[in-house]
């Protein structure tokens, strides 16, 4: 090119640049930032008026009904039908199969402390049992386990714990199994029975200890129909998925035979559903377990009690002595479970290394044994309790004990530095912003949000869930169990995103953070308290950050999911545009994971909403508090069932508005719109 031409060329003014249309707000934006205003005016405006608060020692009519109630029903229980002719013979059905295996593993019904099999038969016939269902190595860690809790001084409660969730499941697969199998098959019973399994999932576990414990007295009866009730519903789940899930190719087949429908579900549905009936006894053992450590609040007896007493008397060692022991206690029922659902799975048998003739005859030995050993357990002192002389349990406890109290020493002045920067500068703001702001002001903001998210069923429904809540007189504090939820919920997300990108990315991150993460999920609740109750103290913010631990798992699996789920060739196209990674995650991988991260947020809403009231027998408050106390306190029973309500109704808010959101269909990304560098 010549000079000439490169100076004219120089001098021709430039292209305008093409600028892309800028977008107008969308309808639901703007109604999102139209109630975001009003609630900044109303809380400016009309500060502190109109906040329904309720004093902790005051009632209101309702909970006065409630607590006349409660006693109208201990007066008439021996004389009402009702009582006299369901829930009394439901009652001693209960107590009797749970008597049972609690005679059996953890003490005799004569009053004794004495089972009918010692800690030496019970360690081998549980090892024989979990050899049998699964395979050597989960029977070894059976044997560990239980030996171990010996060690620790637990064995009794560690047995009592496993006796109840032995009853539990029983009882669940007696009702879960035969009601997945009419769901699988009938579409109408699927139809009828799956939203009362929804609120059953939605419910928070507390929930149904207040009126069970009204209903059938406190105790191992209540505690394993509030089990069942909480395990119930994965267990009726999987099986109707196994049961529906039949290959249409093979229906056909079955058909063209002339089978007739019972003929195809035992022939057909129920072996090749096996697997996914094994799974989901799998969550509905681990379900039962988290529940019935719960239910140590309805005097439960086991382990659940020991943490409890030990968080009312912040006895730091204490509860982690029973925590390590629930969390072993979890980790060999899911193991032994999972090792019967791979058993279970097609072809496993052409898998196995020895010959069915050559299990069966170690079977037969290590029965033998396994017999032996219970019989020891009989007839010798030394095997029927567990020696104390090689109990650690105190070391342990004083071990923990003191460490709890070098940290709270030594390291305060970060930890406390931290829970009170945290506090003042981010939890009381916001929860004053919550119950300081008029009352009609924030039912009209959250109205307005939900019609945002799902239009005028979804505003009418969370207008309805505030309603409750406002006649149930716990205004106040739900909007302080609000607030804690919320913040909790959002640290879930952060670090949903933060590791579930990183997860979703990069295999290798999967595969070491994946194990991490179930082993948090099989995790009681109560296990989360106990190492932040020695770093942090008894306070709202140890709650808060007890919450975030047992929600995080769940929330950064679906991230995780969600982004490995985006096609390789839209990343890829990123990439070779010149996208950094920073761009193909803000701009490709997270708006097109957008859906997932709105269920992560969802499951996390739950999963926080469910340690409340765990997070009350450490200084939480709100309706958490109220739960807790009218367990203790006969006089405010009504306060406290009216919580159980309002944490109900509440959750029930949290997750329509934000299932909503996780619906709304994702808006697709032009190519245009992939980033360049």
């Amino acid at each position: 090119m010549s000079t000439l031409v490169r100076d004219r060329t120089r001098l021709q003014p430039a292209p305008p640049a093409v600028r892309e249309p800028r977008r107008r707000p969308s309808l639901r934006t703007t109604l999102l930032a139209g109630a975001a205003v009003v609630w900044i005016l109303g809380f400016l405006v009309l500060h502190g008026t109109s906040t329904l608060t309720l004093p902790a020692s005051e009632l209101t009519d309702l909970h006065r009904s409630l607590n006349q109630f409660n006693a109208w029903v201990a007066a008439n229980r021996a004389d009402n039908p009702v009582f006299l002719y369901i829930f009394t013979p439901l009652r001693a059905a209960v107590d009797a199969v749970a008597n049972l295996f609690i005679t059996i593993f953890a003490a005799s019904s004569t009053g004794l402390r004495l089972p009918e099999i010692g800690w030496l038969g019970t360690v081998g016939l549980l090892g024989w049992i979990a050899f049998a269902v699964g395979n050597a190595r989960v029977a070894l860690l059976t044997v560990a386990v239980f030996t171990f809790f010996g060690l620790q001084g637990l064995f009794i409660e560690a047995t009592y714990t496993f006796a109840l969730v032995l009853t539990a499941v029983l009882l669940t697969l007696l009702v879960g199994i035969p009601l997945g199998v009419l769901a699988g098959v009938y579409g109408r019973v699927a139809k009828v029975i799956t939203p009362v399994l929804d609120f059953m999932q939605t419910l928070p576990t507390f929930v149904y200890l207040a009126p069970l414990a009204l209903i059938f007295l406190i105790g191992p009866a209540s505690a394993v129909i509030a089990t069942v009730i909480y395990a119930a519903p994965p267990v009726i789940r999987l099986t109707a998925h196994g049961i529906r899930n039949l290959p249409e190719n093979t229906r056909e087949a079955s058909d063209s035979l002339g089978t007739t429908g019972l003929q195809r579900l035992l022939t057909l549905q129920l072996p090749m559903a096996r697997r996914t009936i094994v799974m989901g006894i799998n969550q509905g053992t681990m379900a039962a377990l988290s529940m019935v450590t719960i239910a140590a609040l309805i005097a439960a007896p086991g382990l659940g009690q020991v943490v409890v007493r030990a968080l009312q008397s912040l006895d730091v060692g204490t509860a982690v002595n029973a925590g390590l022991s629930i969390v072993l206690l979890a980790i060999v029922l899911d193991r032994v479970t999972t090792a019967a659902s791979r058993r279970a799975e097609p072809g496993a048998a052409r898998n196995r290394k020895f010959s069915r003739r050559t299990r069966y005859i170690v079977l037969g030995i290590t029965l033998v044994l396994a017999l032996a050993m219970v019989q020891f357990s009989r007839t010798m002192l030394w095997a029927a309790t567990f020696p104390k002389e090689l109990n650690v349990g105190p070391m342990i406890v004083q071990a923990v004990g003191s460490a709890s109290q070098w940290m709270q020493n030594n390291l305060s002045l970060f930890t406390v530095s931290f829970r009170e920067a945290v506090t003042t500068g981010i939890l009381n703001p916001f929860q004053a912003l919550l119950t300081d702001t008029p009352f009609y002001i924030l039912v009209a903001v959250i109205a307005m949000a939900a019609y945002a998210l799902g239009g005028w069923k979804l505003s009418a429904l969370t207008t309805a869930c505030l309603g409750v809540i406002i006649y149930l007189g716990l205004w106040s504090d739900s909007m302080v169990t609000l607030a804690g939820t919320l913040v909790a919920t959002v640290v879930v997300m952060i670090l949903g995103v933060i590791f579930g990108v990183a997860m979703g990315r990069s295999g290798r991150v999967d595969q070491i953070l994946r194990p991490l993460l179930d082993a948090g999920q099989t995790m009681p609740a109560f296990v989360y308290l106990v190492p932040f109750l020695g770093l942090f103290g008894a306070t709202r913010f140890t709650a808060i950050i007890a919450g975030i631990i047992y929600a995080a798992p769940v929330a950064i699996k679906i991230t995780a999911d969600g982004i490995a789920a985006i096609s390789p060739t839209v990343v890829e196209a990123a990439v070779s545009s010149g996208s950094t990674p920073w761009q193909v995650i803000t701009k490709v991988q997270l708006p097109m994971a957008r859906q997932s991260l709105a269920l992560a947020a969802n499951q996390g809403l739950i999963y926080v909403l469910a340690m409340v009231v765990v997070g009350a027998l450490v200084g939480a408050g709100g309706l958490g508090y109220d739960v807790v106390a009218g367990f203790v306190q006969s006089t405010i029973f009504g306060k406290g069932l009216a919580a159980g309500l309002a944490i109900v109704f509440l959750g029930i808010l949290l997750d329509r508005m934000t299932q909503a959101a996780a619906a709304t269909p994702v808006r697709k990304i032009p190519s245009s719109n992939i980033p360049a560098t």
